[in-house]
């Protein structure tokens, strides 16, 4: 499984980005995909998940009401769109694969990641 993460960048708070996960290598439905954060200084944390059928998410409260975990099967493809962006929501954003197609929320529940994506909110 190879997955490349983009969609970051630089926002005001108060701003929105959408991130982008694209996977390959096996197939997509059968994987639950998760968000995690590291912000510099700090563990990395969880921030969302969503089944492999994108019928179930989960996320942290921190980001509860602010981010959406989707996903486009056809394209093999996760998204986390962020609205309401906060100082404290800049970190490097990694998408990860878990075979179960399960709701994870720690990371030992992932056995593929991406590089990671960076997100800076400015205020």
């Amino acid at each position: 499984v190879q997955l490349q993460a983009s969609g970051g960048g630089l926002v005001q708070a108060g701003g929105s980005l959408r991130l982008s996960c694209a996977f390959s290598g096996r197939t997509f439905s059968s994987y639950g995909m998760g968000w995690f954060r590291q912000a510099p200084g700090k563990e990395r944390e969880f921030v969302a998940v969503i089944t492999g059928s994108g019928r179930f998410t989960t996320y942290a409260d921190s980001v509860k009401g602010r981010f959406t975990i989707s996903r486009d099967n056809a394209k093999n493809t996760v998204y986390l769109q962020m609205n309401s962006l906060k100082p404290e929501d800049t970190a490097l954003y990694y998408c990860a694969a878990n075979g179960g197609g399960r709701l994870a929320t720690t990371e030992t529940g992932y056995a593929f990641w991406g590089q990671g994506t960076q997100v800076t909110v400015s205020s």
